[in-house]
């Protein structure tokens, strides 16, 4: 965290600053999941639902396998945006994103995160633009690989794991109640990650953010220790 983000795309690409790239903004958005049919819905996959709901909005579809990932560019009146499904598990969603980021020559700034966080109600968002993993080990894989926890999450509420054991819960599927919470939530988020892309991360969470106590933990950009 303590590394420039000049000094970590030059060592990923052996490139220079990015303060002399030009042409339009180019942002990367990355979806959190599991790869495999097995994990399909299940809670922890909540970040790719919203990759694909984002591209379909998008009039595309991440269709090509690139940076072990699903892959797809877009564009969003001037900006460039790159749409990430990382395909090596939750805990080692960090070498895409790295790799992306690094191949685009995208900023920490111009970096988006959408995972699941069980310190939140199901259905609830809550973005923010930077802060520590919380214990969720995609972020946490990405602040490693990127050296900077400077960049943007969207995090989806898929609610707390009660008496199951936390590791268990998020690999569980939503019950009838909460799958119309969350196929709402994932439309919503995928509105707020165009927020974010056209208007900036100040006035996306002003208008995606609920207006309620979020708890200690998120105040303290912490996810309430999602697996």
């Amino acid at each position: 965290m303590t590394q420039d983000w000049n000094d970590v795309f030059g060592r990923l690409t052996g490139a220079g600053s990015l303060e002399t790239k030009e042409g339009p903004a180019v942002k990367l958005i990355a979806g959190l999941g599991n790869p495999g049919a097995a994990y399909s819905g299940t809670r922890h996959n909540v970040g790719f639902l919203v990759l694909d709901t984002l591209a379909r909005q998008l009039g595309t579809t991440l269709g090509r396998n690139k940076f072990n990932a699903q892959f797809e560019e877009a564009r969003l009146k001037e900006a460039r945006l790159l749409l990430l499904k990382p395909q090596q598990y939750m805990n080692r969603s960090g070498h895409a994103v790295a790799t992306a980021a690094g191949f685009y020559r995208v900023a920490a700034e111009n970096v988006l995160i959408v995972t699941d966080d069980m310190a939140l109600p199901v259905g609830r968002l809550r973005l923010r633009a930077k802060g520590s993993a919380g214990g969720h080990n995609g972020l946490k894989d990405i602040i490693a690989r990127l050296g900077t926890d400077q960049f943007a999450r969207l995090r989806v509420g898929i609610g707390p794991s009660g008496s199951m054991d936390s590791a268990d819960y998020v690999l569980s599927r939503f019950s009838a109640e909460e799958q119309g919470l969350i196929d709402q939530a994932v439309q919503t988020a995928a509105q707020a990650v165009l927020c974010w892309a056209g208007e900036g991360i100040e006035t996306a969470m002003n208008r995606y953010n609920a207006s309620t106590d979020s708890g200690d933990a998120d105040k303290n950009g912490a996810s309430g220790g999602v697996k």
